[in-house]
C-alpha cells in the first residue's frame, strides 16, 4: 500500500474517516453514516466521495462495513489472533486498493465477535502506553472488553451497555426520567452501587417509583441510569485481571467507566481512542 491511504473506521451508527500519510494523520472527519444509514449499493459512491474529498487513494476500511449487514462481508479471525492475522486476511473489494480488515471471534468460552474495535486495541498497544499483557476496554453502543497477551488478543466480551441505554432513553417506560445530562458524580455512583446491591432490573424499575415519590429528581436520573448499567459491565469484568483496566475511549464516557472502575475497586487508565 502507498504511504498515503484513508482508513474508516465504519460502525453501526456512526464513522470514523483519516486521511494517512506516512503514519501521520493529516486530515479528519466523523459523521452519522453508520451501515444502518446505508443500503449495500451506497458505499461505491461514499468511497467514491471521500477520494474526491482527499485525493485517488488506496482505501483500507474497519468495522461493521465488513459484516453480513455491511458493504461485503469480511471473515473473522480466531483467537488468539496477532495483528499480522488481521493483515493477512484483508478483503479485498479492489485487489490493493479499496479493502475491508476482518474481524475477531471468540467460539471458547462464550461465542463472540467484533469488527473496529480489534484495529483500536492494536493501535493502543502500536502506541506503547499499554503493557502487552494487559486488560482493554473499549466503551461504546457495543462495549468490548478484551485481553492482550503477548500483544495478541486472546479472548474478548461484549457488553450491550450503551445501545441499551439508548433503547431505556427513546422505548421504554422510564424514558420521561432518562432526559437529563449524564456525568459522573454523586447519581451516577449510587447507580454504580446499587447495580452490585440490588441488582440491574430492580434498580431500573425504581428508577420510576423514586421519581413518583419525589425520591430523586428526573436530572439526574439519567445519571443514575448510566451508574447501573456501567457498573453492571465493570461489575463483571473487573476481576478478569489485576484490577487495573486500559480504557480505550473518548474523555466523555471514559471518565464514566474510570469512576465505576475505581468504585468496584480496580485501577484504571484512559488512552484516546483518537489517539
Amino acid at each position: 500500500m502507498e504511504s498515503a491511504f484513508i482508513a474508516i473506521d465504519w460502525g453501526t451508527t456512526n464513522r470514523r474517516a483519516y486521511l494517512i500519510d506516512n503514519g501521520t494523520v493529516i486530515d479528519a472527519l466523523r459523521d452519522g453514516h453508520g451501515i444502518l444509514q446505508l443500503d449495500s449499493d451506497d458505499y461505491p459512491a461514499e468511497i467514491a466521495g471521500f477520494r474526491s474529498r482527499w485525493g485517488n487513494l488506496p482505501v483500507l476500511i474497519a468495522g461493521m462495513a465488513g459484516s453480513n449487514r455491511g458493504w461485503s462481508e469480511a471473515c473473522h479471525i480466531d483467537c488468539p489472533v496477532r495483528l499480522e492475522d488481521l493483515v493477512k486476511a484483508i478483503h479485498w473489494i479492489e485487489p490493493g486498493v479499496t479493502g475491508i480488515v476482518p474481524g475477531v471471534r471468540q467460539l471458547m468460552g462464550g461465542p463472540d465477535v467484533m469488527r473496529g474495535e480489534e484495529v483500536q486495541f492494536f493501535g493502543a498497544v502500536a502506541l506503547g502506553e499499554i503493557p502487552t499483557n494487559a486488560q482493554l476496554c473499549q466503551p461504546g453502543t457495543h462495549t468490548k472488553w478484551a485481553l492482550v497477551t503477548d500483544g495478541s488478543i486472546t479472548e474478548f466480551a461484549t457488553a450491550m451497555t450503551g445501545e441499551l441505554f439508548s433503547l431505556l432513553r427513546t422505548h421504554s417506560l422510564l424514558a420521561p426520567q432518562l432526559q437529563g445530562e449524564v456525568k459522573p458524580g454523586a447519581a451516577f455512583a449510587e447507580g454504580v452501587a446499587d447495580s452490585a446491591k440490588y441488582g440491574l432490573t430492580t434498580s431500573l424499575f425504581r428508577i420510576r417509583s423514586a421519581s413518583l415519590l419525589g425520591l430523586r429528581s428526573d436530572q439526574e436520573a439519567a445519571s443514575y441510569a448510566s451508574g447501573l448499567l456501567i457498573g453492571t459491565d465493570v461489575g463483571a469484568q473487573i476481576d478478569r485481571s489485576v484490577g487495573h483496566v486500559y480504557l480505550v475511549a473518548d474523555a466523555e464516557i471514559g471518565d464514566l467507566y474510570e469512576q465505576a472502575i475505581i468504585q468496584l475497586g480496580g485501577t484504571a487508565t484512559i488512552i484516546s481512542s483518537q489517539d
